[in-house]
């Protein structure tokens, strides 16, 4: 799984690697098979929607202190 980011912190966790870092925007790589990452998963899954069991990309990158791109900005 990979994120989009315009801001990380210096350190991530072991599951999270930086692919790429052009131009402000960073590119992350999740490792969604270690089992540290599927315990934060399993904090953060809520019912995002009626009957729809998830975890919301925000609430992911908040716990990371992760910017996520803004995909809704108009430029």
């Amino acid at each position: 799984m990979k994120l989009y980011a315009t801001s990380i912190p210096q350190s991530l966790p072991s599951w999270a690697t930086v692919i790429s870092n052009n131009a402000g925007l960073i590119e992350v790589e999740i490792n969604d098979k270690d089992p540290g990452f599927h315990s934060i998963i399993e904090e953060l899954t809520t019912e995002i929607q009626p009957g729809v069991i998830g975890v919301k990309a925000s609430d992911l990158c908040q716990i990371l202190s992760i910017e996520m791109v803004d995909s809704n900005k108009e430029n």
